[in-house]
């Protein structure tokens, strides 16, 4: 029998008159270029409806895909709702990637209009002229439009100008397309994630959860993670929908201008990789920031180290939401909150349980599985492939049939690629990549468990694991470290062996470290295994 429930399609255009009516008088507050710019959400909301009828001069019709090349700011978020609610596709390009990757992107995507910050200008440029199905391009910011080889090139603010203020939105089935965002692609080419209204809607709703990343309207949101990056976590999506004050870095991502922005705007929640907040935290040790506002940092992209959660919130107060999630989930999975009889645990066991990626968030089914793709018990020891499910997971990659075919299991669970055990509190616990796994005489060591122990060393401020070749166990784990600065000429490797020797088995001791200035990073900001491992393709280990 069929319920008796209003037929309500769960889109984008809810949210964003939910928005109009309620919060009017909050903030977005975004860093730029051209200085600080603030306005209201009342503000957004009449620009939406002017950039909506821009579009549509623009000759932008239902399904067509429209790409944003640019930075984290307010105009970005006036496309990240005007394109959907007028029903075309919101296409994040990744700035960070290859030419020939986005050449492959734009063609792919087949994106009928660019936007483009104007310090990326140049960039688009090295392109242009192999992108097939770009009509025009226009430039955003708020000065005249930079010397260019681009065209047609037009100007954000000048359409902007004389748009009307009214403009009717289309309802729109909830299956329709929303967005796209490509994986940053770590073999082959990117892979296309095609968004529908209904995941980004239930997304939405989850992450404000509680459970999940208890956003509200007294939060203050500072996305540091780039628009461009799986949707910015759909944290633009979940500010709007409760009226939190958004707070826009721009380019500016050194740690001491996030530590003035979550200073002077009274940040209450930051998200971003692990990479990001390791600057930051040391940055905030050789400061005088005032970051008390800070309620939570919600850390994803790659497995934080336990260093930095214990560091965050032993010296700053500032607790650490670890979070795990994929391009291919919308992003959000996992969140390892403390379930409440947890806060009377231990320290060491409360951090060992944060340091997990934590519980899958309501909405998602979760299970690891064997290589012949059995279910494997959740015993926090058992290590297989996570697998997901969920009304906001990818059913298929976009129009790439060929990668689509190994993706999935036959009975319809996402192959993520991640390797996990799964405790029986139901904490996951990412191990590594399948590709990041060292397999030393038939045996699996976690790349991720020694980067994370290595980078509890007060020495240590980044490190990367990787396999080399050798003769008899055919890999061994190599560390690849970046000293803290003021220890960089008296860190030893015989320290950091000792350090590790009673945390690990013996067999999982690096054969060697390698001392570093960079550790080579991804489009993402994760460490780029795959470039580590072409640069010490050929290392020669030390002979016992």
């Amino acid at each position: 029998m069929r319920g008796l429930m209003m037929d309500f399609p769960l889109t984008l255009k809810h949210i964003l008159q939910h928005n109009e009516r309620l919060y009017g008088k909050k903030e977005v507050v975004s860093r730029t270029e051209a200085g600080v710019h603030r306005y209201t959400y009342a503000d957004f909301q009449k620009r939406v409806r002017k950039l909506a009828n821009v579009l549509q001069r623009l000759g932008v019709k239902r399904g067509d895909r429209v790409a944003t090349f640019a930075w984290n700011h307010y105009q970005h978020l006036e496309l990240y709702f005007a394109v959907p609610c007028i029903g075309a596709v919101l296409h994040t390009v990744n700035i960070r990637l290859f030419p020939d990757q986005l050449v492959y992107i734009f063609n792919h995507a087949e994106d009928k209009l660019v936007f483009v910050d104007p310090s990326l200008i140049p960039l688009l440029e090295r392109v242009a002229d192999r992108l097939k199905t770009v009509e025009q391009y226009v430039v955003m910011g708020s000065g005249a439009i930079p010397e260019t080889s681009l065209a047609p090139v037009l100007a954000y603010e000048e359409l902007m100008a004389d748009a009307p203020e009214d403009f009717e939105f289309p309802d729109l089935d909830e299956w329709d397309a929303l967005g796209l965002c490509y994986t940053s692609g770590t073999t082959g080419n990117p892979k296309g994630v095609l968004y529908t209204h209904r995941a980004i809607f239930l997304h939405t709703f989850a992450s404000a959860m509680s459970n999940t990343l208890n956003i509200s309207e007294r939060d203050v949101i500072f996305p540091v993670v780039p628009m461009f990056h799986a949707n910015a976590w759909g944290l633009p999506f979940t500010a709007v929908m409760v009226g939190a004050k958004l707070v826009f870095p721009g380019p500016f991502l050194k740690p001491q201008d996030m530590a003035q922005m979550i200073q002077d705007e009274r940040v209450t929640v930051a998200a971003g990789v692990p990479t990001l907040w390791i600057g930051l935290y040391h940055a905030l040790k050789g400061g005088s920031y005032d970051i008390s506002s800070l309620r939570a940092l919600i850390v994803g992209g790659s497995a934080a180290p336990r260093a930095l959660i214990e560091g965050f919130e032993k010296d700053f107060g500032v607790p650490i939401a670890h979070a795990w999630g994929m391009t291919e989930l919308s992003p959000l999975g996992t969140v390892a909150n403390l379930k409440s009889y947890m806060e009377e645990w231990p320290e060491e066991e409360r951090y060992r349980v944060r340091a997990k990626q934590g519980m899958p968030v309501a909405g998602i089914e979760l299970r690891i599985a064997d290589e012949q793709g059995n279910p494997l018990p959740w015993d926090g020891k058992t290590m297989g492939e996570v697998q997901v499910r969920g009304p906001w997971v990818v059913s298929a990659y976009y129009n790439d049939p060929e990668a689509s075919k190994d993706a999935f299991t036959p009975d319809g669970w996402f192959r993520t690629g991640d390797v996990a055990t799964v405790d029986p509190e139901g904490y996951m616990e990412i191990t590594d990549r399948t590709k990041d796994l060292i397999k030393s005489g038939g045996e699996w060591i976690s790349s991720v468990q020694l980067e994370n122990l290595l980078m509890a060393h007060p020495k240590v401020m980044e490190a990367a694991v990787i396999a080399v070749y050798h003769e008899k166990w055919q890999e061994r784990p190599l560390a690849v470290v970046v000293p803290v600065p003021e220890h960089k000429d008296d860190i030893t490797k015989e320290e950091l062996i000792e350090f590790l020797r009673p945390q690990v088995a013996s067999w999982w001791l690096p054969d060697d470290v390698v001392f570093v200035e960079e550790i080579p990073k991804t489009s993402v900001g994760k460490f780029d295994k795959k470039v580590l491992r072409e640069q010490f393709r050929d290392y020669q280990l030390p002979t016992e």
